[in-house]
């Protein structure tokens, strides 16, 4: 049976960013929404979350999920696949009907196939099972950053001995001004508001350029190729932007 979203879910709006943003470095008044029928699971998810001072509500189930959501402001949703009744794709639907809220989507379901019908289904990030808790907070984090920025943008983003002028789009190592294209921007800028946090190469497309993954993948390799001679002493041991074997890069 189809669950129809309109008989539970009202408008969300959320609270300002402005309002609630960083306090003292950490994030106070963020709201994460955890969806996994997993009790161990969530309980070591849910633990970490607040370890780092989110506040989380747990769903074990994908209508006990979407109940949740139709009586509360949430800022982040992570999600489960696999679940008993309807599925987390069939939540993801549902919840796309009506609110941008981010979602982490969380599965042990590893497949291309898989992944990109997340994506499709307006996913921000995948994670597959078994990860480490602290890499999802970092995940969270950092698209939450993303998500709600307060108005004054930074115009700097600096990695080590790299700066990344938002402004100009000029890219400096030791200041010295490095020239690079229009896309390579795009691509480092993913970078610099990711690191240490590991990319697929499709996430790279989808922040980069905000268009789907349409399967040529291998188009990211060159472009970092490019940007490693830019930038590296030894393009053979790369500093900054490092490659995940069977996974993507990662700058960190």
């Amino acid at each position: 049976m189809i669950f129809i979203l309109e008989k539970y879910l009202r408008v969300s709006i959320l609270i300002s960013p402005s309002a609630i943003g960083l306090i003292g470095g950490k994030f106070m008044s963020y709201k994460i929404l955890l969806v996994e029928d997993d009790k161990k699971i969530s309980e070591i998810i849910d633990k970490y979350l607040k370890k780092n001072d989110f506040e989380t509500n747990v769903a074990f189930n994908g209508i006990d999920a979407l109940e949740k959501f139709s009586n509360n402001d949430y800022h982040l949703i992570i999600l489960d696949i696999m679940m008993p009744g309807i599925s987390g794709f069939e939540v993801l639907s549902e919840i796309r009907t009506i609110s941008d809220v981010p979602v982490v989507i969380v599965t042990a379901k590893k497949d291309e196939i898989d992944r990109l019908t997340g994506f499709n289904k307006g996913a921000d990030d995948y994670i597959v099972k078994p990860f480490s808790p602290k890499e999802l907070v970092k995940r969270v984090e950092a698209i939450i950053k993303r998500a709600y920025k307060p108005i004054k943008q930074k115009k700097l983003l600096i990695y080590d001995d790299l700066k990344l002028d938002l402004v100009s789009q000029k890219l400096y190592k030791g200041g010295e001004n490095i020239e690079i294209s229009s896309k390579e921007f795009k691509i480092l800028r993913t970078f610099f508001e990711n690191v240490d946090i590991p990319l697929s190469r499709e996430k790279i497309i989808k922040n980069s350029f905000g268009i789907e993954y349409d399967g040529f993948d291998r188009n990211i390799d060159s472009y970092i190729k490019n940007i490693r001679k830019k930038i590296e002493t030894n393009t053979r041991s790369p500093k900054y932007i490092k490659t995940k074997y069977g996974f993507g890069y990662i700058m960190g």
